[in-house]
């Protein structure tokens, strides 16, 4: 795609067809997720205790925003980061079954991003947890899952192109499923994102398996905290990892792009090795743990599927802001007006 022709693509749509753009994009969505995964809507929180352990720590060194509440002066209060654990805690209360699950509308600060065309400090996303037995911790589960919610993207393109026919669906028939240790053997030169864009480019759709495990020399493909997705378990042959991250070709950026992370989550061992791994036992004795290696949490998958992301994509916008409510820079601001980018 020449540079005429993305800008034409990029403002394809004005602002008040973008609106109902994004509409059309978040019902349908979700709706299909719901129908393909069962899940049910659950209210979800924005702010958590801190001695939990519920709170998302993502790769281990973003900070949560913190707040001080006038009636509860000696708790520690954050803004979530995400609701990966949240998510399982309440499945528990709820007495979820294997087969069902929940999906909420979480709205989370990260103040550590690195403000950008895709990355924002507001983070919206449908995070979806679902209860599974035992026998479902493997990586064909978690494939036939990923097929699913591939399906659903599939399914939300289609019905973008037939509503806005100046947009063209380009996602491939099929979603590709590729190990992190395959891409790094085949691209040792490269770096992560550099691979990542290897293989999008290359297949259009991937779902990259092993987030946060080893790789062939010690290296992790990308940080995954511990204590939610398990990137340890051996799954097939030689490889490990039962979680991943949905990645598709944006021909609006040029550059893999990455729609969910997710996976099969943490069983009691593969808490405890991961917790060995990443150097932090001492988590065991807050709430959420505890409550895991006494048995009192379900076994569960899950992961977030970024909203902003999905309308960036599916209505091929250039920067999340326009499809996002958010704050910016002065510099950034000033360089998209330059560029005819209106923001929300």
């Amino acid at each position: 795609m020449d540079s005429t022709q993305k800008a034409a693509t990029t403002q394809m749509l004005g602002q008040l067809e973008t609106e109902k753009g994004i509409d059309l994009v978040k019902s349908t969505f979700s709706s299909l997720l719901c129908e393909q995964l069962n899940l049910f809507k659950a209210v979800a929180p924005m702010i958590v205790a801190e001695d939990t352990g519920i709170n998302d720590d993502l790769n281990g060194i973003e900070r949560p925003v913190k707040i001080n509440l006038k009636d509860m002066p000696s708790q520690n209060i954050s803004v979530v980061q995400s609701l990966a654990k949240w998510k399982r805690y309440r499945l528990a209360r709820l007495g979820v079954e294997p087969g069902e699950g929940i999906i909420t509308d979480m709205k989370a600060l990260r103040p550590d991003e690195d403000l950008g065309p895709i990355h924002s400090v507001f983070v919206d996303q449908w995070d979806w947890e679902k209860v599974i037995t035992s026998d479902q911790r493997q990586l064909t589960y978690l494939k036939d899952t990923v097929r699913r919610i591939y399906c659903c993207m599939k399914k939300t393109e289609k019905a973008v192109c037939e509503r806005y026919p100046s947009i063209e669906p380009v996602l491939p028939p099929a979603i590709k499923f590729i190990h992190s240790e395959d891409l790094f053997l085949q691209y040792p030169e490269l770096t992560p994102k550099q691979r990542e864009n290897e293989a999008a480019r290359e297949y259009g759709a991937i779902f990259l398996i092993g987030i946060g495990g080893e790789l062939p020399g010690g290296s992790i493909h990308d940080g995954r905290a511990p204590d939610y997705d398990d990137w340890s378990t051996p799954s097939v042959e030689n490889y490990r990892g039962l979680n991943g991250d949905i990645l598709v070709w944006n021909p609006i950026t040029n550059a893999a792009f990455e729609i969910s992370s997710m996976g099969i989550r943490v069983n009691p061992s593969a808490l405890i090795l991961q917790l060995e791994k990443r150097n932090c036992l001492e988590r065991k004795e807050l709430l959420f743990h505890h409550m895991l290696m006494s048995g009192q949490l379900p076994q569960t998958m899950g992961g977030g599927i970024g909203q902003s992301r999905m309308c960036m994509f599916m209505l091929r916008k250039e920067h999340i802001g326009q499809v996002q409510a958010s704050i910016w820079p002065a510099p950034m601001l000033d360089d998209l007006r330059n560029s005819d980018i209106e923001l929300i």
